[in-house]
């Protein structure tokens, strides 16, 4: 069977087995499958080519057959062993490549047999490549994540423990030197290149001015940036709790951007509850041309320790959709839920080749108006659903909350990740939850992690969206700075987004499975250790086939039928 492509997915297919590559932002998901898998079948090897190499280098794995010191001493997270020697043994792998490079990348998958104990042996390859192209659509829009707590392991191998990355108090954030330059640019990752491009051109480009809506705003390097506008800026920035006295960043941020811009370009509210946009929006010569908005506040924490992310719109449309969300901000927030824009869904349309995107704002009288159509989406969705939604433990009622629950009685294949007040929860497949507790991720991370973990502070899931049938026409994926809650959509100002697009939501389903597949290991590592660590756990050990270790062979939960690991294996793999 020859390759099959799109501008996001390439799949191919030999002798029963089967690869799919998907584009993610930045990273790519590999789905595999074999129809009869051979009774000595040890794994996947898989290999990369970067644009810019001649050969291919081997994915490393987190686990081997064996190792040379005590289980508990061996496998911390790092992948230290070639999958060349030690096969992934799962049906999906994300490779996230450290340096970005334009062009192709190629993957060759190795399916490899162990014929006799401790002997690996070659067997069918398959090889594709798929542009990681970092722009998701080019001249129109483009999503950027945060690296996040799912990188805490490569952050730790790549800059060793840094305790004094943030500030121990946030309002101490506009006064905090910031010493190591690349380690910042490296956690903030897309997101931050997205934001910081924003200002940037608008700083020197004297026909471009920003609107700001804020929440938290500390990071400095951003406040300088828009000071740098001068009158070119107007802001309204929250003033709820925590952010109302003088001492507080944000209030510091007013002050002086009210020196810098004038006081008349500043204002704060928080609307009904809170001030909640993170929003820029670009105005060239008045008019407006472009606009930043996603569940990054302008923060350190925002940056560089939660999972976020932002979506750049460059439509004049788009922009003045919000422009109009700031004016009334601005000028009357008190009225804003009998506007005419918190009282309907409102359509961009888009070129040809371009999705088309739905905005609703909040606060409004209704919350059903915006919560609705995501609630029928998730129970309309046919193949999958993929959830981030910070603060689903805290929502006890409304379209959302009932609509996820429904979810959890379905079959349909299912993930989802959420803070809790102790850890982070994953909503598994087969419905089961797996809570890995901030005292063991403290334990098993380097600094800024291992400080936020262990004091349990603040919040580590911030993304707000829901992808369903990611890998289907009819894919949509709802996100922005909704909290997706009935009384944050009363109360808050806000933004959602619904974008019917499959090339954007499986970049989303893919930043979901990297954050599930990380704290999923996590539990597995927790659990295992939990009883008898000096004990070497099966859990973290490669199995070998049954013949010679005369346990179950490693895939055989994946072809249990209509078992959710079977699902798991066809959906990532089709």
């Amino acid at each position: 069977m020859g390759d099959e492509m799109s501008d996001f997915s390439a799949q191919d297919e030999k002798d029963g087995f089967k690869l799919k590559l998907w584009r993610g932002e930045r990273m790519c998901l590999l789905g595999l499958d074999v129809a009869q898998p051979e009774d000595d079948l040890a794994g996947f090897a898989i290999e990369v080519q970067a644009p810019d190499s001649n050969e291919f280098k081997p994915l490393p794995n987190r686990l081997n057959f064996s190792y040379d010191k005590p289980t508990h001493e061996a496998v911390t997270g790092a992948r230290l062993y070639s999958s060349l020697e030690a096969p992934f043994q799962r049906f999906r792998w994300i490779d996230f490549p450290a340096e970005q490079q334009p062009g192709e990348y190629r993957y060759r998958v190795t399916k490899m047999h162990m014929p006799q104990d401790g002997k690996l042996v070659a067997g069918s390859q398959l090889t594709l490549g798929l542009s990681l192209d970092p722009v998701t659509y080019a001249d129109f829009l483009d999503v950027g994540f945060t690296r996040n707590f799912a990188s805490s392991q490569a952050f730790s191998d790549r800059y060793g423990t840094k305790p004094q990355l943030i500030p121990a108090q946030a309002d101490d954030g506009l006064a905090f030197h910031k010493t190591d330059a690349d380690a910042y640019t490296w956690l903030g990752f897309e997101a931050l290149e997205l934001i910081k491009g924003v200002l940037d051109e608008a700083v020197a480009n004297t026909d471009l001015s920003i609107e700001l809506l804020a929440y938290d705003l500390n990071e400095p390097d951003l406040v300088a940036r828009l000071a740098d506008l001068g009158p070119r800026l107007r802001a309204v920035i929250d003033d709820s709790g925590s952010h109302a006295p003088a001492h507080s960043a944000e209030s510091q941020a007013a002050a002086r951007f009210a020196a810098s811009a004038g006081a008349g370009n500043v204002r704060r509210t928080h609307f009904q509850g809170l001030q909640h946009h993170k929003v820029l929006i670009v105005k060239r010569k008045g008019t407006p041309e472009k606009v930043l908005f996603g569940s990054t506040n302008f923060s350190f924490r925002g940056l560089y320790i939660q999972a976020n992310n932002v979506i750049v719109v460059q439509s004049p449309a788009a922009a003045a959709l919000f422009a109009n969300v700031f004016e009334q901000a601005f000028s009357n927030p008190a009225g804003f839920a009998n506007n005419p824009l918190a009282l309907q869904w409102h359509l961009v349309q888009a070129a040809p080749g371009q999705p088309s995107l739905q905005f609703c704002f909040s606060p409004h009288r209704d919350s059903g108006l915006s919560l609705n159509p995501l609630a029928a989406a998730i129970d309309q969705a046919s193949s999958s659903v993929l959830y981030s939604i910070a603060f689903l433990n805290q929502i006890k009622t409304g379209p959302t909350r009932e609509a996820l629950d429904r979810l959890m009685d379905s079959p349909l294949f299912s993930y989802g990740v959420v803070n809790s007040d102790t850890g982070l929860i994953v909503n598994k497949p087969d419905h089961t939850q797996g809570v890995v507790d901030f005292a063991y991720l403290s334990a098993k991370a380097p600094e800024p992690f291992k400080s936020e973990w262990s004091g349990g502070a603040g919040i580590h899931i911030h993304h707000k969206f829901v992808v369903t049938d990611f890998n289907l026409p009819t894919a949509r994926v709802f996100t922005g700075s909704s909290n997706l809650s009935p009384s944050g959509e009363e109360g808050n100002g806000d933004n959602l987004v619904m974008i019917q697009d499959q090339r954007i939501a499986t970049s989303y389903a893919i930043e979901a499975l990297r954050m599930f597949d990380h704290l999923h290991f996590r539990t597995a590592m927790q659990q295992a250790l939990a009883n008898n660590p000096q004990t070497a756990p099966k859990a973290l050990t490669l199995r070998k086939p049954t013949a010679i270790s005369g346990q179950p062979a490693w895939f055989a939960d994946f072809y249990a039928a209509d078992s959710q690991k079977a699902k798991d294996r066809q959906l990532f793999s089709s």
